[in-house]
């Protein structure tokens, strides 16, 4: 049995770190309207604004952290490739990025030619969004439609949850967590309020509310982000054995001067600093691979930050990468899938 694929997805990375493959980069993540969701002329507008000075300052901060292998996001999704090989034994294991490359369009027009008929697809992002979840499966329905490819696909759900999940994250956090700290800072990507605004049925979300979507229907728990990252980190913390006030949640890499969920990592590091935190642990559970997010965005600038605003030690907690028992529950997951 080798016609069944599995197709890990993440969101990408430019080619190189020069200005004009980060532009290019950009402009294509930017343009995408589960990303900048307002109308074409509009974001064109908006994407071609930003466009001016924005792919010089990425493409310093991608130098910054650029390993000698490539981008650290593709590198280590590679990584992990590798390691899921002998976990599957239906057919190829491939990777595709949403932005740049391996283009996902690409990947799936090469597996169905090599004679592979049913692809689990796999978003390598353990909570749900439009800008993340929506846009993987949504180009990859688009691409077997268009292209006529003979392709059946299942795809895995957001695992924000899952027992199994948190146990790896846990198992790849613990090492950091068993020395002395102050503060765990669980920092998650952010998004503009009106995405998710956008997706409630009731109109009645609140962003303030410290356990989010506890009490909402199962439909809006499905597809409310700042809940499902607040469960994420409320079972990690308790499963960690954290007490509370030892630990709190935040939301990064804001983008223009939209609202986004509060509260904001750079606030909080202040906060933190401020309130006599001197060693940091900071952890971001959004993201699966160390990427440009993780790696300079809080283990340069915000190290930076925190040092400033009077805390002493700022340490990054690794993403699961690799780790053998993240491998070994993706693999669970997706067979399930």
């Amino acid at each position: 049995m080798t016609d069944h694929a599995l197709l890990l997805v993440n969101l990408g990375s430019p080619a190189s770190t020069s200005v004009a493959d980060v532009r290019r980069y950009l402009n294509q993540f930017l343009m995408d309207p589960y990303v900048i969701d307002l109308p074409w002329p509009v974001r064109r507008l908006l994407v071609s604004l930003i466009l001016i000075k924005r792919p010089e300052q990425s493409a310093h901060a991608y130098a910054s952290i650029w390993w000698d292998e490539g981008s650290p996001l593709v590198v280590l999704t590679r990584r992990l490739q590798a390691a899921m090989v002998e976990h599957w034994p239906h057919g190829p294991v491939e990777i595709a990025m949403r932005y740049g490359q391996p283009a996902l369009p690409e990947v799936l027009e090469r597996l169905a030619a090599q004679g592979v008929r049913k692809v689990t697809l796999a978003p390598l992002y353990p909570q749900f969004a439009d800008s993340t979840v929506t846009t993987v499966v949504a180009l990859a329905k688009q691409t077997v439609s268009e292209r006529q490819l003979p392709l059946q696909m299942r795809v895995l759900q957001p695992f924000y949850d899952h027992p199994e999940y948190i146990e790896a994250l846990v198992a790849s956090a613990k090492p950091y967590l068993q020395q002395d700290y102050d503060h765990l800072l669980l920092s998650f990507h952010g998004l503009p309020e009106r995405h998710l605004k956008k997706l409630d049925p009731t109109g009645k979300h609140d962003f303030q509310a410290a356990d989010c979507c506890k009490d909402a229907s199962a439909e809006m728990r499905a597809v409310c982000y700042r809940g499902q990252c607040l469960a994420t980190a409320k079972a990690f913390a308790q499963k960690m054995g954290i007490p509370d006030g030892k630990w709190s949640v935040s939301f990064q890499s804001r983008l223009g001067r939209a609202k986004w969920i509060e509260p904001y990592t750079e606030t909080r590091l202040d906060e933190l600093a401020k309130a006599g935190v001197k060693k940091l642990l900071v952890m971001c559970p959004a993201f699966v691979a160390d990427c440009i997010e993780t790696l300079e965005e809080i283990g340069d600038r915000g190290k930076e930050q925190f040092i400033e605003a009077g805390g002493e030690e700022l340490l990054l907690v690794p993403c699961l990468n690799d780790h053998p028992e993240w491998v070994k529950v993706l693999a669970g997951m997706c067979e399930k899938a």
